[in-house]
């Protein structure tokens, strides 16, 4: 399954795949692009290599007359699969390039902008340090600044788990067994109160969790077996020195039960000269799946501001 149908957000008005390095990048369109006033948004999903699916209401930003792109990072979803390409293959790099030839193939380069969730909000001022050229705006969802800031935020957060379920977490990350059905469980406890706390989860949120699980490669590669127990390539990842040169007008959004807790994101609005925060009093990583009425009024107003 490619995309995710439902009647809380609309229907892609086309789709089609890009060639990237990799393979294919597979896209979807919500509205008609070039036919607005309004610049269209991309939309960069989290991971790294968990599908769109889950970012789908904000497809519902294509409501002003603006045009809303999904893409599936390569690795993930409707795009290429690579399970047996090197851990050296997935850089921010390689998904900086893919940005960028997504945005040339749909001839948009020139106007957008640019709207990163998670791992996708780490992406975003990546590809705007890299070159600026085109991007209007940028928001960065529920992201942190730096991994060793998220590890540090995580380690609270764990410590406010049932004992039971610190425990087996704990017991199955020493032993390795992070497979199991059993650190699976203890994982969605935490899940259930920082992740999404919209339980049980939406069905576009399932579906991006259950492309996760049929081809990990990505996230496990970059990330690690979960969100709180980072041990890839991303481990000491972090932009903190470089926020200063983010020079586009900038978003930073957040969920109170966020597991990115202030502290994570704080260095992007203590750095960047142009920006914004908005704080979502009842929703956790997820305030598009869990307040999706009161974020899409924040970012579109947020985006028609910088039209």
């Amino acid at each position: 399954m490619a995309t995710t149908r439902d009647p809380r957000f609309p229907d892609a008005t086309t789709t089609g795949t890009v060639e990237t390095r990799g393979g294919q990048t597979w896209y979807r369109v919500t509205g008609e692009l070039g036919s607005s006033d309004r610049a269209p948004v991309v939309v960069l999903h989290g991971g790294p290599g968990v599908g769109h699916n889950y970012t789908l209401m904000m497809a519902n930003l294509a409501s002003d007359g603006r045009a809303v792109v999904h893409y599936d990072q390569i690795g993930c979803g409707g795009s290429t699969h690579l399970p047996d390409a090197p851990a050296d293959f997935w850089t921010v790099d390689l998904f900086v390039e893919e940005l960028r030839c997504v945005v040339d193939a749909l001839g948009i380069s020139d106007r957008f902008h640019l709207l990163g969730h998670s791992w996708g909000g780490m992406l975003g001022p990546e590809v705007v340090l890299a070159d600026p050229t085109g991007i209007a705006s940028l928001s960065i969802c529920d992201s942190p600044a730096s991994m060793g800031l998220w590890l540090e935020a995580a380690a609270r957060l764990r410590d406010e788990l049932p004992a039971a379920v610190a425990a087996t977490l704990g017991t199955h990350e020493e032993a390795g067994t992070t497979d199991t059905a059993e650190y699976a469980g203890a994982m969605e406890v935490f899940y259930d109160r920082h992740v999404c706390r919209t339980v049980p989860n939406p069905t576009e949120v399932k579906d991006s969790f259950d492309q996760l699980a049929a081809d990990p490669t990505v996230y496990h590669t970059m990330n690690g077996p979960s969100e709180f127990h980072v041990v890839g390539s991303l481990r000491d990842w972090t932009i903190v020195g470089r926020v200063g040169g983010i020079g586009v007008p900038t978003l930073v959004v957040s969920g109170a039960h966020d597991e990115a807790q202030p502290d994570t994101w704080a260095p992007y609005v203590e750095g960047i000269p142009d920006v914004r925060t908005h704080f979502f009093a009842e929703s956790s990583h997820m305030p598009h799946v869990e307040e999706p009425e009161a974020f899409l009024d924040v970012v579109g107003s947020f985006l028609r501001q910088h039209d």
